[in-house]
């Protein structure tokens, strides 16, 4: 028969169970609707930042922070307006306007 010391046995038993606890949380964290919708926000807005950037590129604008100690009168002058928060407004309209429709369909 096996080594069966009750004082090992206990260890593990307790191991066990710590791990489990542990395992029980993440996966309760996890599809957690709060947690989900953060993971959610934060991929429609990093998608939305590449499909900004990606347009961007394609037209011939780039991205360039303003600082603090920047005229608000001179912030055009080198370069050009960027054209992202217009394609961002219009996509959210897009997407604001496709769950109106899908919305209006499903209570028919």
């Amino acid at each position: 028969m096996a080594d069966t010391d009750p004082d090992e046995m206990e260890r593990r038993i307790a191991q066990t169970r710590t791990e489990l606890a542990r395992t029980v949380d993440a996966i309760a964290d996890r599809v957690s609707p709060k947690r989900v919708a953060e993971r959610t926000v934060a991929d429609v807005r990093s998608r939305a930042g590449h499909i900004a950037t990606s347009v961007g590129d394609a037209l011939g604008f780039t991205a360039r922070p303003v600082r603090i100690e920047d005229d608000p009168d001179h912030l055009w002058d080198d370069e050009p307006p960027s054209l992202a928060p217009v394609l961002i407004g219009v996509g959210a309209v897009l997407v604001v306007g496709a769950a109106i429709m899908l919305w209006r369909r499903r209570r028919r």
